[in-house]
């Protein structure tokens, strides 16, 4: 997702992705460290409605792309930048905040980085805000190495390939989570 806002809309529009990913990632990590990630490793129920609005999400993002690629960088709607930046937050956030896997992988892997005798919330929601940084940091390289490429992904032809690309990618996604059986 960064790296299609990065390509084709610009480094503002990837930098507002990039944040809204993170602080999906960053809600899950507080979830998790409140024990809502024990929840959903508890109740089939929690986790196949949570589950499946993810997928339904990817998927219905996918065919926006498959079926309405762009055609140049103009901002789709009102035309404004703001609106893209609104817009690519608001999708890199609920990406996240809406895949179940990211609780579940907070809930698997940072209990092992836990030392015995400390706040479990408190130092399972710092690792995860240490996860959120070094992921800001690499979506700040991936924007920079990307920017030199702007000129020739930003055509037309090269524009409605790459957003059909991510709409597929987005369904096979949005599929794969849906018919997942582990958590």
């Amino acid at each position: 997702m960064v790296l299609r806002a990065a390509t084709v809309e610009g480094r503002r529009i990837a930098l507002m992705a990039a944040v809204g990913i993170t602080l999906g990632c960053l809600a899950w990590g507080a979830a998790v460290s409140l024990g809502l990630g024990a929840v959903l490793q508890r109740s089939e129920l929690a986790y196949t409605l949570l589950k499946s609005a993810g997928a339904a999400y990817l998927v219905w993002m996918g065919a926006k792309l498959l079926l309405r690629p762009r055609q140049s960088l103009q901002a789709q709607g009102d035309g404004t930048v703001a609106a893209s930046a609104g817009a690519a937050f608001l999708r890199g956030f609920l990406t996240n905040l809406l895949n179940p896997k990211v609780g579940i992988f907070y809930v698997t892997f940072l209990p092992q980085f836990i030392p015995a005798g400390v706040a479990l919330s408190a130092y399972s929601f710092v690792l995860a805000s240490i996860h959120v940084l070094l992921t800001l940091a690499w979506f700040g390289l991936l924007i920079a190495a990307t920017m030199p490429l702007k000129k020739f992904l930003s055509r037309a032809s090269v524009m409605t390939r790459l957003d059909r690309i991510t709409g597929g990618i987005f369904i096979g996604f949005g599929l794969k989570i849906a018919v997942s059986s582990t958590r």
